[in-house]
């Protein structure tokens, strides 16, 4: 008699990091001996997950980025050399046949399932082959090709390509050249140290609306938001802490109006939309272009050799403020799950402490006890920042007290 059956068909595996599966494996081996779950049931569970860890740092994958990246920028530069052996109608052709064949091509290769490097190469190459193509047909135009408008159209279209594709590499150009864009744009009408602040305190607080309103929308794109976000956030406090950075004043132009609006417009969207404790992103956002600006309007003048009551006062100021947005990042950090706010905030606070000490405290207090001042503050902040981290997460999972608690000191 003929066994008609049909082998049961595999199952697909997930790909998670390493540290995720090594942690799996290890609560299967509890929950057997404690004989919560049975050695076979154990093996089916581990064996429906496998380690993504070499896909990620593939070599592969790593040429293929850096191919695309040396191919696109090649095609601008190869605008920006004028190619005068061709017309402006061949030169443009032939860029926009370039530009044409990777866009369709990565969409091709990513209908028919290839593989996702090789998918995210050729999307890359796309991206950046619209901004060649952007360059081009500015340069038949007899457009300057330092225009900052440029870099906005360039900026743009790799938006509406990575939104209609939910793809990585598109929105990642999009992102550094809209950054570029939001800073080249109004400082071509005004450069002034205010000014600065403002565009990195509206920028913080653009990122941070844009981030909840992509949770749970795409999520990949969210995560890149909120790094932006958190990233002009330090910096605004940063650079407005500079003693004298806003001297000049703030100078309204245009644009530095549209950006603010800009800004303002993407957090109602937020608080309307989402009405969650999400919303607390923006708004904390809002706070910190407040208090930057202010610092920054704050002139104590730029004499290090005559510290007085005011400079001791800019100078505590902006410290607190400081530690507070690093104390706010570590936890938001910690609730979303976001390393690199974590690591970007204890950073900034390193990077601001110490040039804060030496910028304005060494000329009081000098030599070696300026280094065990400075080592004094990083080593309560440390504590603080360690302490919060604990009490955080026990309240995020009292059921992790215990195992938080093991292996801290490591």
């Amino acid at each position: 008699m003929t066994d008609t059956s049909s082998p049961a068909p595999a199952l697909a595996t997930r790909p998670v990091a390493p540290h995720q599966l090594a942690w799996l494996r290890h609560e299967l081996a509890d929950w057997t001996s404690e004989g919560i779950i049975g050695e076979e049931q154990a093996a089916r569970i581990s064996a429906r997950y496998h380690s993504e860890h070499h896909a990620r740092v593939s070599v592969g994958r790593v040429l293929l980025y850096l191919g695309g990246g040396f191919v696109g920028v090649g095609l601008i530069w190869l605008v920006a050399a004028n190619l005068d052996e061709l017309s402006p109608l061949t030169r443009f052709a032939a860029v926009a046949a370039l530009w044409l064949a990777f866009l369709v091509g990565g969409e091709a290769l990513a209908a028919r399932h290839a593989s996702p490097p090789l998918v995210g190469a050729a999307r890359l190459l796309a991206a950046l082959g619209a901004g060649a193509v952007i360059f081009q047909a500015a340069q038949s135009l007899q457009v300057p090709a330092y225009e900052p408008r440029l870099i906005g159209l360039w900026a743009v279209g790799a938006f509406i390509h990575a939104y209609l594709t939910r793809a990585h590499m598109p929105f990642l150009v999009g992102v550094v050249t809209g950054v570029t864009w939001w800073f080249m744009q109004p400082l071509w009408d005004a450069q002034d140290g205010t000014t600065v602040v403002v565009l990195l305190g509206a920028g913080g607080v653009l990122a941070a609306a844009l981030a909840v309103l992509h949770d749970g929308w795409i999520d990949g794109f969210a995560w890149t938001w909120r790094t932006v976000a958190g990233g002009m956030a330090l910096a605004a406090l940063f650079v407005a802490a500079i003693p004298d950075a806003g001297s000049d004043g703030l100078t309204w132009s245009t644009w530095l109006v549209v950006a603010v609006a800009v800004a303002a417009a993407a957090t109602v969207v937020a608080v309307v939309v989402r009405r969650s404790a999400g919303i607390l992103e923006p708004l904390g956002a809002i706070a910190v272009l407040l208090t930057a600006t202010s610092l920054s309007l704050w002139s104590t003048g730029t004499d290090t050799t005559a510290v007085d009551g005011a400079d001791w006062a800019h100078a505590a100021i902006s410290v607190v403020a400081y530690v507070l947005l690093a104390v706010a990042l570590v936890a938001l950090g910690t609730v979303r799950d976001h390393q690199a706010l974590t690591w970007m905030a204890m950073v900034g606070l390193v990077v601001f402490t110490t040039f804060q000490s030496f910028a304005v405290f060494a000329p009081i207090v000098t030599g070696a006890w300026l280094f065990v001042v400075l080592g004094t503050v990083f080593l309560g902040t440390g504590f603080l920042f360690d302490r919060a981290r604990r009490e955080l997460v026990q309240a995020l999972d009292p059921a992790d007290t215990a195992t938080t608690s093991k292996g801290t000191d490591r």
